[in-house]
């Protein structure tokens, strides 16, 4: 949770940064637009901090609890996180938007249990309607990337409501690169865990992606490979990733812009309505 609040205090210092930019170039209504974002932000870290308080009260108590009762129940299973918080941590894992199945896989590599893609189905729906009935109640809402053309929700791919809005924005080339990233951030979290007994999950996940970045396996293991060399991915994918950053970058902050001059705040986080859809794409 830590890493969560550290995000929410570099974007609001990136905010407020932007907000003087702004303000010295007269653009009041980029001024209002960040304002209202860095309003947000303060919400969702002030929420996010309560619940940190909460959950290190909670550890404490039951710090204080008899050896014997923890070894009571150490052969229980351990409790399920709700699917949002489960959902919650792999997207943070990959910080890129990510489809049902691609969260499913990359639960079970790296966390406890498995997480159906089923119930991944009406989690987006519901998400919204908390955020409607109580905007900013919660620290933060799974919501879906936005298309850079329409602005409208992109089909199947779930973010987080305190990423920057540049970063839940998917154009022509986010695709690759978000694959490339997600490849990178698993590369990374898989350096965490002991490398000479990686769980079957997690060597096929790292087979899928390296049989698909051009470079990441050696021409001797690309059927039969049992194994993964990571600094060998990290550089393919890499090398690769250069090739499209930067167009990537400039069409989704370009549609970012163009979100936070013609969207309301529900709208930055769940896109506009299908029926607004080509008027936004044709307003400059």
């Amino acid at each position: 949770m830590q890493e969560h609040l550290d995000a929410l205090e570099e974007r609001m210092q990136q905010l407020q940064q932007a907000m003087r930019s702004a303000q010295l170039a007269r653009d009041s209504n980029q001024v209002k637009q960040l304002r209202n974002e860095l309003r947000r932000t303060q919400r969702a870290w002030d929420a996010l901090f309560e619940q940190a308080e909460e959950t290190e009260e909670a550890s404490s108590a039951a710090d204080s609890t008899s050896s014997t009762s923890a070894k009571d129940t150490s052969g229980q299973s351990p409790v399920m996180l709700p699917a949002r918080e489960q959902v919650h941590q792999v997207l943070t894992l990959l910080a890129v938007p990510a489809a049902p199945k691609l969260i499913s896989t990359v639960h079970e590599a790296f966390f406890a249990g498995a997480l159906a893609p089923s119930r991944l189905t009406s989690l987006r729906r519901d998400e919204e309607r908390s955020y409607r009935s109580s905007p900013g109640a919660r620290p933060y809402y799974l919501c879906p990337a936005l298309t850079s053309d329409l602005l409208s929700p992109a089909r199947g791919l779930l973010t987080v409501s305190t990423w920057p809005l540049e970063q839940r924005i998917v154009g022509p080339l986010s695709a690759r690169v978000h694959f490339l990233t997600s490849a990178l951030n698993i590369a990374d979290a898989t350096e965490r865990l002991d490398t000479d007994a990686l769980p079957l999950p997690v060597r096929q996940l790292l087979l899928h992606y390296a049989h698909n970045i051009p470079g990441a396996l050696p021409p001797a293991q690309q059927r039969t490979a049992a194994s993964i060399d990571l600094p060998q991915l990290r550089r393919a994918a890499e090398d690769e990733l250069t090739l499209h950053t930067a167009s990537d970058t400039t069409t989704r902050s370009q549609a970012a812009a163009r979100a936070r001059s013609q969207l309301d705040d529900a709208s930055l986080l769940f896109g506009g309505s299908f029926q607004s859809a080509r008027r936004l794409r044709s307003v400059p």
